[in-house]
């Protein structure tokens, strides 16, 4: 008997559209949800080494919620290289300034570092209420 083990191949890949409502939601469980359909988890002929994910689109962002005291206790990091660059930022101004930043970069944090990683954000469509210009893909 001959057994042989079967590669995914492109071609053999199917893509399609999500719509995630983030009404009321907690930032990290709808991230990490995210990033196993962006990753492509939920499919059969999951790869590490291939994009075999959907594409995502979230709406409501506004509406995301967090646990505990991070509204006002979590604070987003960035430098700007130059010295004196250290920029912080709370959660609260983050999610006022730009509603789907935070979502975004907790989404990035979980991705797998390495090249695909690009490819896979590049999937992600976030915004902040609930109309979207993707109604034609998706199909309801």
């Amino acid at each position: 008997m001959v057994q042989k083990t079967s590669s995914t191949r492109k071609v053999d890949i199917k893509t399609g559209w999500r719509v995630i409502d983030a009404k009321g939601m907690v930032l990290g469980r709808l991230a990490t949800d995210i990033v196993g359909i962006l990753c492509g988890k939920d499919k059969p002929y999951y790869t590490k080494n291939m994009v075999s994910g959907d594409k995502v689109v979230v709406i409501n962002a506004k509406q995301i919620v967090v646990s505990g005291n991070k509204e006002k206790d979590k604070i987003y990091i960035r430098h700007s290289g130059y010295i004196g660059g250290l920029k912080e930022e709370s959660y609260h101004n983050l999610q006022k300034r730009l509603p789907g930043e935070v979502l975004r970069k907790a989404i990035i944090g979980m991705l797998p570092k390495n090249t695909l990683r690009k490819t896979m954000i590049a999937n992600l469509y976030i915004y902040p209420d609930e109309s979207h210009p993707h109604g034609g893909q998706v199909k309801n």
